[in-house]
């Protein structure tokens, strides 16, 4: 992830780092996320937006927040919850509340529980809508008097994380009529953003932060009022009703991708899986270039190319059709020329786009950034993955002169100094200090806690980088691209040789996290070596050495594999990338696990659902503590992580595929079962229309006595071959 999070400054970090911010903590109501296209919503669980004071919460648009308080009054009190909860697409949140005791002076007193109040709250592209209905359950008729207050700052999400601006720009309001309010901000990039509130019942008084009613309610009478929040746009049509809004929401969002429907044998597992898929419906977005998954809400729902890379990694096996997305936009994003504010090179892929004021003046340099080290290889990795896994061949000649142009960014810009590994060192220093995954400003560091200088080769993305031409030499091969394709193996193995000398250590008995500018090795036991086992570069006898050392003591806390040994000078359980847990992260491990160790397979496996079903709504977040697992108590959550979040939603998708060894092949039609052997918490596990080529089938495993597993054909319009073993 990018900008990395952090709640004080990191010891020794570089001064110039400008990322390394304090964000704002949410409050003590639950929150819940929506989200349609690029517009997206965080609301607590009675409906309002910040209702404790200031907050992150709010109703977000390209990177500015457009509504930042909404807040709902019953004659000056705060309604009673009495429940609520997110529909299962997380297409809307419905919330029960009702009045509290109150004392009025003009109205006398008015008991708890006379009123039912009814909200209902989704977003649509571009807005939200909000649904009240106050139902009288009193013994007569009564006086309601209601408030709905408002207000917005147009903050950019960069301000609201915890960066100062010494300058904003201007704000006004307009009213449009007894119901309608345009609030209006024209910021230093002298763009105009504006929120239009627009209210179905006209209030008896409308002012620049407030629409007040008097309701007479007799005893069963129902009144409604529905909130529409405009964003940059005009009013909506009158014609719409707001349930046709939200059949409308609901139905985009069933179409966004196909998939196969997978089901288990363990109820908690398919409620995770159920939320997960939800999730990653509704980080997905629509672009000109396909279907791309946002990276998470709040801070980081835009395009990422690494974890918009994983995500779809980790989904390729049943949802190959979100990769075309991810490819086509990265691709036509792809850098072709030197920028060094930005980091851009030829041929290098995306990291990060921002479409915020602060972006467009140059206040951070992440409008089309490209301070990424491992999105060249992944984009590699990922074209040759989904063309195995779904034989688009079109797709892959289409991609053909990317891979090239990305082949060509590792050979020369990748690895400056002609060593033949991939490092990374920041053009400009409003850059990013580390640019892999862990891009905390103190996350690659020596054994003593010294800060790594750059250039620095990080040893996972020296195993993309064999993984990335090992793929590309098979993709040359197919187009008759011969002689490339013997050079792109030669290259592969000659790496592969290179990396053991480099990175090994005895000492650890694992590989290490990188080499420094110096080439000398930052010898930590770290989740990153973890990661290289999945694509190949490793020797056979090490990686059972490293699969030792992810299930070590230090290393595993019982919930998952942490980021970082608990026995290294800079381990913090509470640090983002310095010792918590990160399920994407514990996924690709254990996509590597598989070819070694099914039984650690099946234990890191476990922990991840465990600590699923410890989370609200079974969502896995982006990273929770790393405090070792003690009985009776849940994951210590880190307070600002994504959530939803994309590559978490990922991850126990990719977490089934390796505990059942599924592998799909487009190009045989074939689907192949490495191992077909179920824990005992996992009975069985049906797959209904796989996808193989341009048609499908489906399969059924069930676990036998004996823990193997017998692989029922319910369905097979593929005419695939199915292999056992």
């Amino acid at each position: 992830m990018s900008e990395a999070h952090a709640n004080a400054k990191p010891r020794d970090a570089p001064s110039e780092a400008p990322l390394d911010v304090a964000t704002v903590a949410p409050g003590s109501r639950e929150r819940y996320a929506l989200k349609a296209e690029a517009t997206f919503a965080v609301i607590d669980a009675h409906g309002d937006i910040n209702a404790e004071g200031a907050g992150s919460d709010g109703l977000y648009h390209a990177d500015t927040r457009y509504l930042s308080h909404l807040r709902v009054a019953v004659a000056g009190a705060d309604p009673l919850l009495l429940g609520s909860s997110l529909a299962s697409d997380g297409t809307y949140v419905h919330a029960d509340l009702t009045n509290a005791d109150i004392e009025n002076r003009d109205l006398g007193a008015l008991a708890k529980d006379q009123i039912h109040i009814e909200r209902t709250v989704y977003v649509h592209a571009g807005g939200l809508h909000q649904r009240l209905m106050f139902t009288n359950y009193g013994g007569g008729e009564i006086t309601l008097p209601v408030a709905i207050g408002f207000d917005n700052d147009f903050a950019d999400i960069f301000e609201i994380r915890g960066t100062a601006r010494a300058h904003r720009g201007q704000r006004s309001f307009e009213k449009q009529g007894p119901s309608e309010l345009i609030l209006k901000y024209v910021g230093l990039d002298a763009a105009e953003r504006t929120t239009r509130l627009t209210f179905s019942q006209e209030p008896a008084s409308l002012t620049r932060s407030a629409a007040n009613y008097v309701f007479a309610l007799p005893r069963r009478g129902k009144v409604t009022v529905d909130i529409h929040i405009g964003i940059n746009l005009p009013a909506p049509p009158r014609s719409q009703s707001f349930l046709a809004g939200l059949l409308g929401t609901r139905k985009a969002m069933a179409h966004k991708a196909t998939c196969c429907e997978v089901v288990t044998g363990n109820p908690d597992l398919n409620i995770a899986l159920r939320r997960a898929a939800a999730d990653i419906a509704l980080l997905s977005t629509r672009t000109p270039h396909g279907i791309y998954p946002y990276a998470g809400i709040p801070w980081f729902s835009t395009v990422f190319g690494r974890d918009g890379l994983i995500t779809a990694l980790e989904l390729l096996w049943i949802c190959p059709g979100l990769a075309r997305g991810v490819l086509r936009f990265l691709a036509a994003h792809q850098a072709s020329s030197l920028d060094e504010p930005s980091d851009a090179e030829p041929g290098k892929i995306l990291h990060e786009m921002r479409r915020g004021e602060m972006a467009a003046c140059h206040e951070v340099p992440f409008g089309t950034y490209y301070g990424s080290v491992d999105s060249t290889p992944l984009f590699i990795v990922l074209a040759g993955r989904y063309w195995k896994r779904s034989g688009d061949d079109a797709l892959m000649r289409e991609l053909w002169p990317h891979i090239e142009a990305a082949l060509r960014w590792i050979d020369e810009f990748g690895d400056r100094d002609g060593d033949g590994f991939v490092e990374y060192h920041r053009a400009s220093p409003s850059g990013l200090v580390n640019q892999g995954w862990k891009d905390s400003g103190d996350s690659i560091f020596h054994a003593d806690g010294e800060l790594c200088r750059g250039p620095i080769a990080l040893v996972e993305v020296q195993a993309q980088t064999y993984e990335a031409k090992s793929l590309a030499a098979e993709m040359a091969a197919a187009l008759g691209k011969a002689e490339r394709a013997e050079q792109l193996r030669a290259q592969a193995l000659a790496l592969k040789q290179r990396f053991e000398n480099a990175f090994w250590s005895d000492e650890l008995g694992s590989y290490v996290l990188a080499l420094d500018g110096d080439k000398q090795q930052c010898r930590i036991l770290s989740s990153n070596a973890g990661q290289v086992l999945r694509s190949g570069i490793a020797d056979a006898k090490r990686s059972r050495r490293v699969a030792e050392a992810m299930l070590s003591a230090h290393m595993f806390s019982g919930w998952g594999i942490r980021t970082l040994s608990d026995a290294e000078a800079r381990y913090n359980p509470m640090s983002y990338h310095n010792g918590s847990v990160w399920p994407h992260d514990n996924a690709l491990i254990v996509d590597g696990l598989a070819l070694v160790d099914s039984r650690a397979v099946q234990r890191v496996s476990k922990a991840m659902l465990d600590a699923a079903t410890k989370m609200h709504q079974y969502r896995l977040p982006e990273l929770f503590c790393g405090f070792p697992r003690r009985q009776g108590r849940a994951p210590v959550l880190y307070p600002v992580a994504c959530s939803p979040q994309a590559w978490a939603s990922g991850a126990l998708f990719s977490l089934l595929q390796s505990l059942i060894g599924i592998e799909i092949d487009g190009q045989l039609r074939s689907v192949r079962l490495r191992h077909a052997r179920l824990p005992p918490w996992l009975p069985s596990v049906d797959m209904e229309k796989l996808s193989i080529g341009d048609s499908h089938c489906s399969l059924r495993l069930v676990r036998l006595p004996d823990g193997n597993a017998d692989v029922v054909v319910v369905g097979n319009a593929a005419n695939a071959a199915i292999v056992v073993g």
